[in-house]
């Protein structure tokens, strides 16, 4: 999260011998994380955890926390609609934990930015299948020559079946 410094003057202090003070004041700007079109998140829903990482790296490996851990408050986020949030949980499956977080892991480059990087878009990744509704199944019937050949199936099968008994003299 960035930080917008906002200059304020205060002409009124005239009176200590000061013409002007300035001072700043900063606020946070929170940049937000299209997922589509119509859905985003903003930065402060997200928090990073960067961790020791195992693998390639060499030296650097023991010295530096390359890892991250990428944790988003999905059940409290306010711009997610409750329907993406249930397939959001399903596709999620054990990295969504009983507080309603998805907590994902990545530390398959040397680097803490590359990282990063990866572990946003995986989860802008997994929250675009979620927001994708599931068809609804039209119930259909059997034609009738499909209903025919199996029950000519079944009885052929067990005409063969009826024959594998001992054979009587």
């Amino acid at each position: 999260m960035t930080r917008r410094a906002t200059v304020i003057r205060w002409p009124f202090l005239v009176f200590l011998g000061l013409h002007t003070l300035y001072t700043v004041r900063t606020q946070p700007v929170h940049r937000a994380m299209k997922i589509t079109d119509t859905l985003h998140i903003d930065d402060w829903e997200l928090t990073e955890q960067f961790i020791r990482a195992s693998g390639p790296g060499g030296q650097n490996v023991n010295k530096v926390s390359t890892a991250v851990e990428l944790r988003f408050e999905a059940a409290r986020s306010p711009n997610l609609p409750d329907a993406v949030k249930a397939r959001l949980k399903r596709i999620a499956g054990r990295r969504w934990t009983k507080e309603g977080a998805v907590v994902l892991q990545v530390s398959e480059a040397r680097s803490q930015a590359r990282n990063r990087e990866l572990a946003r878009e995986r989860l802008a990744e997994l929250i675009r299948r979620a927001t994708v509704a599931p068809k609804k199944r039209r119930p259909t019937r059997p034609t009738k020559g499909s209903v025919e050949r199996r029950s000519k199936a079944k009885k052929v099968r067990s005409e063969v079946k009826a024959m594998r008994g001992r054979v009587e003299e």
